[in-house]
């Protein structure tokens, strides 16, 4: 009985968080809401997988949500801009019959993919570490490339929600960016552990 309803009270806490997600970015009225939103919403996530699963996550997010207004917003619309850069750069090399573009498909492909994969990490970076934007971006960038399985573990579950989602949509509303938030935080907090304990263990050896 007493795990049903630990079951229930997380469940319950998951869709709330999704609401208010949803409600701040409407708040935003969307273009400004929606990034500073998401970062509250990982701030919230990353405060629960590190043990402080009873902060009040109003306040809690409404606090994330203001101080992220600003930086949210630029690291948010960087990600974007990159995305649509690429994905002019998708139409033309699918669109175009040169051999020139030809040429340029396995390195946009694969830049493609390490801009896809660098984005999972920036927002789990940022708000577990007091960073410059473009210090963010880097540290994303090379956890990423230093932890191939948590990285594999969020596609899947980006995947896997992703699914989820396309097949009951209704569930958008109460279990989308806040389930995504715990299939990113998770394994990103994992990894973040993991380059901690090796700074700890280097710096050790290098004082004895």
């Amino acid at each position: 009985m007493n795990k049903l309803h630990t079951a229930l009270e997380w469940i319950t806490k998951v869709a709330y968080l999704n609401l208010l997600w949803l409600l701040f970015t409407i708040l935003g009225a969307v273009l400004l809401g929606l990034f500073p939103a998401t970062a509250a919403t990982f701030a919230v996530v990353r405060k629960w997988i590190t043990g402080y699963t009873d902060a009040p996550l109003f306040k809690t997010f409404w606090k994330e949500w203001k101080s992220s207004l600003v930086q949210a917003n630029i690291l948010g619309y960087i990600i974007a801009l990159v995305g649509y850069v690429l994905y002019l750069d998708f139409l033309f090399v699918t669109i175009s019959q040169s051999d020139f573009a030809l040429l340029l498909t396995v390195p946009f492909l694969m830049i493609s993919i390490l801009y896809l994969l660098t984005s999972l990490y920036v927002f789990p970076v940022y708000v577990t570490y007091e960073m410059k934007i473009g210090q963010v971006f880097k540290s994303a960038f090379f956890v990423m490339l230093l932890n191939p399985i948590p990285t594999l573990i969020m596609t899947l579950g980006v995947f896997g929600i992703g699914f989820l989602l396309y097949q009951f949509q209704w569930m958008f509303l109460f279990f989308s960016m806040s389930m995504f938030a715990l299939a990113l935080m998770m394994p990103a907090n994992r990894s973040f552990s993991k380059i901690t304990t090796k700074k700890e263990k280097l710096y050790k050896e290098a004082t004895n």
